[in-house]
Parts: C-alpha cells; sequence; structure tokens
C-alpha cells in the first residue's frame, strides 16, 4: 500500500517546500492563522499560478484555516466573523485547487450545553458554500471542546449528517491531538470510522505530552511519548493521505517522512 505523505510548510512557495521534501503533499496557511483578516496568496503569480504549478508537479495542496476559527461557540462576536472567514478560505482554497480545507472542532463557554455547539456546527455548515471538502480535525484539549472526546465527535456527527452538503464533510485524524486528548489510538481509527464513517487525511504527529494530558504540543516521530508501532499502525489503517506537522524543516521532515515509510 502506498501512502502519501507530506508536511505543513510555509504558505510563500508550496511546490518548492514540497520538492525540497520530496513529498507528493503539502498542506499551509493561506494568510495569518491567529487573524481574522482574510486569506492570501502569497506565491508568486497568485492562485491561478499556484494551482497551475501544483497540478504541473503533480502536488496536492491542503489548505489549514486559522486557528481562531470557532464556528461551535455561542459567542457571536467570534462566531460570525469565523463563519465568514470560513467561507473565505473555501472559496481561497477551492481557487488553488485544494484537496480539502482543514478546521479545529472549536468549542462552547464552560456553562454551555454541547448540543448547542452542535447545531451551530449544523447551522455552518448549511451556511457555507462547500467548494472542496471541509475536513474537520479532532483537537487535543478543553473539555468544552466539540472534537476531543468521541462522544463529541459524533454529536457534530449527527447534527450535520441531515444537510445537504454533509457528504462534503469529512475528517482529519491527528495522532497527537488523539493521544493527548485521550483517545487510546489502538483503536482510535476504528471509533472514529463508526462515528464519521471516513477519515480523510491523517496528522501524523508524536506528542511531547503524556497521554490524556490535553496539551497540544507535537513532536518528531520516535521522539515523544506515542509508541512507535502505534503511530505506524494508525497511518496504516487509516488508509489516508498523510500530513506531518512536526518541528524543523525540509532536513527534519524528510527523516519523519523516512521513518514513517520505514515502518508502514
Amino acid at each position: 500500500m502506498s501512502i502519501r505523505i507530506g508536511a505543513h510548510v510555509d504558505q510563500t512557495d508550496p511546490i518548492a517546500e514540497a520538492q525540497a521534501r520530496q513529498a507528493p503533499l503539502v498542506q499551509f496557511f493561506l494568510g495569518d492563522p491567529q487573524g481574522y483578516k482574510g486569506p492570501e496568496v502569497r506565491y508568486a503569480g497568485g492562485a491561478a499560478a499556484l494551482r497551475a504549478a501544483a497540478e504541473e508537479a503533480g502536488i496536492d495542496l491542503y489548505v489549514h484555516a486559522p486557528y481562531i476559527v470557532n464556528v461551535a461557540t455561542t459567542n457571536n462576536r467570534i462566531r460570525i466573523p469565523s463563519r465568514k472567514l470560513l467561507q473565505q478560505h473555501v472559496d481561497a482554497a477551492a481557487e488553488i485547487g485544494a484537496k480539502g480545507l482543514i478546521v479545529h472542532g472549536g468549542h462552547v463557554n464552560k456553562s454551555d450545553d454541547p448540543a448547542v455547539g452542535f447545531d451551530n456546527w449544523r447551522k455552518a455548515v448549511e451556511a457555507t458554500d462547500l467548494k472542496l471538502p471541509l475536513l474537520i480535525e479532532n483537537t487535543a484539549g478543553g473539555d468544552n471542546a466539540m472534537t476531543r472526546y468521541l462522544d463529541r465527535i459524533a454529536g457534530v456527527w449527527d447534527a450535520i449528517g441531515g444537510t445537504e452538503q454533509a457528504d462534503m464533510v469529512g475528517f482529519c485524524l491527528d495522532t497527537c491531538h488523539a493521544h493527548a486528548g485521550g483517545n487510546p489510538l489502538e483503536t482510535v481509527v476504528e471509533d472514529v470510522r463508526a462515528i464519521t464513517g471516513r477519515i480523510d487525511l491523517v496528522h501524523c504527529n508524536d506528542s511531547r505530552d503524556a497521554f490524556d494530558s490535553g496539551a497540544d504540543r507535537h513532536a518528531s516521530l520516535g521522539a515523544g511519548h506515542i509508541d512507535p508501532d502505534l503511530l505506524a499502525a494508525v497511518v496504516r489503517d487509516a488508509g489516508a493521505p498523510v500530513c506531518l506537522e512536526t518541528p524543523g524543516g525540509p532536513d527534519e521532515h524528510a527523516d519523519d517522512i523516512a521513518w514513517l515509510r520505514e515502518r508502514v
């Protein structure tokens, strides 16, 4: 089984970054990951040029939405701009021919019923014109998170399952987040598939922290708290494209890709 493995890279020239790692896919931000300012394509020549260059080089592009996007929250001052930002990123990612837009599950406030967050996800999916797959990612921390625990992921999926665009919503499984979030990696692929029916992308990351720590801190493969055999098993079982979000640049990522290839 040949699994496509790439890495998260700088957004200025994703094609050169992919080639430096000899990777068939890359993930990057479009603009500021911590700001509400809309997406920007920093590639010389703009969106059309990036799309053409990626097609010519045979490189798959994935875009990660800004971390601040939280469509689940009951706070209007965050939810409304988050929805707007989500649509802008969907549009921009589609323009460059990306295979998917990854977005974190978000969270509700401490006193809120999680069901409100699930319903806000439904509303967000209904309100967004999904021009490419929207891949919701599991997160590591927070008791009020929408996608840390399996029962919450199930709540999100139940809520969006009845929407017209439900088939455009997929899942991105992050191994560090699953481990730090308290989900056993031995069964996580099976557990997630039982809920979502699909895993579209794997973020393969080791974890600097212990199981169920709630800490989102990635480590290079084999350098953290996750059993190397488990990491490889998740990648093998998921059978989806893989993006590393491990520390370092082309050399470190090439080492991580080689490490994973040996085991998969």
